[in-house]
């Protein structure tokens, strides 16, 4: 059961905000079956989101803002505000 509840997290979109870029590497591995120096841009992508948004988590941790990870739509509206993805 745990892993159902994990996999749900994933590809919950308020609590995973780099669903995009994850299946963007996932395709790409697909379509190249899985040679993983080809999908290297992908991995890139992945990365620089999961770190962008892990230090927007702790800065609003320290800030005292809640939740630690902004919903899908605030993060679209911060997105936004930057004109667009900073990785």
């Amino acid at each position: 059961m745990a892993g159902r509840s994990s996999a749900r997290k994933v590809r919950n979109e308020d609590s995973n905000p780099c669903i995009e870029e994850s299946d963007g590497s996932q395709k790409c591995m697909d379509a190249y079956n899985y040679e993983k120096s080809r999908c290297s841009a992908y991995f890139t992508r992945y990365k620089n989101c999961r770190k962008y948004w892990h230090a927007v988590m702790l800065q609003r941790r320290r800030d005292g803002v809640k939740p630690d990870m902004p919903n899908a739509e605030e993060r679209d509206q911060m997105l936004s505000a930057l004109g667009g993805k900073p990785y």
